[in-house]
């Protein structure tokens, strides 16, 4: 069965202005701690720690007794599973994260496009994809209003399923030791601060 690629959503003025104000929050974030709650599409769900610095950089480390690592970096994307003794490296800027820790956001520069924009009491929601790159998948960005703060993702991968990670505890921080965002086989978690 083909898939089909979303088409680009025609914003109104309203759109236009959310859009705008929503670059601007995201190319104002340098650095951030947080903690996480993620859930797969098979609805289980894990916890940890999340450290995030533009431009590129994301580190996440899943609470015990769950050694699963994931470390964004120098133009990678490392996933390290210690139960298969696997770690998978993807260029970053062929994921949907790839787009939310860019050097410069731009939900609406040719590499990027706006599938869908929900607005809700509290919340507003931006479904982007890359340019061409549809099936890589997409990334929904969720905002809680007054004031713009960015609480949740979605992504949707290539293979349709869903990873939705939602954020509490943050913090600003910043900037981090450039160790945080490099994975050697000799990488053990980081357990304290932010």
């Amino acid at each position: 069965m083909a898939q089909t690629t979303p088409q680009p959503l025609t914003l109104t003025a309203a759109d236009q202005a959310l859009v705008a104000q929503v670059e601007t929050y995201l190319n104002d974030q340098k650095g951030l701690t947080a903690n996480f709650l993620q859930v797969a599409s098979d609805g289980s769900t894990r916890t940890g720690k999340a450290w995030l610095q533009r431009p590129e950089k994301m580190r996440f480390e899943y609470d015990p007794p769950d050694k699963q690592l994931l470390v964004a970096g120098f133009g990678l994307l490392v996933y390290h599973d210690p139960q298969l003794d696997q770690t998978t490296n993807i260029p970053l800027e062929s994921t949907p994260l790839g787009i939310l820790l860019a050097r410069h956001v731009d939900l609406t520069s040719g590499n990027v496009v706006i599938t869908n924009i929900q607005q809700q009491p509290g919340e507003d929601d931006i479904t982007v994809i890359r340019k061409g790159k549809a099936a890589a998948g997409s990334l929904t960005l969720v905002f809680s209003t007054n004031p713009l703060e960015l609480r949740q993702w979605v992504v949707n991968d290539a293979q349709g399923r869903q990873t939705r990670v939602s954020l509490y505890n943050v913090k600003p921080g910043g900037p981090y030791p450039d160790s945080l965002f490099e994975y050697g086989n000799g990488s053990t978690p980081i357990s304290s601060g932010g």
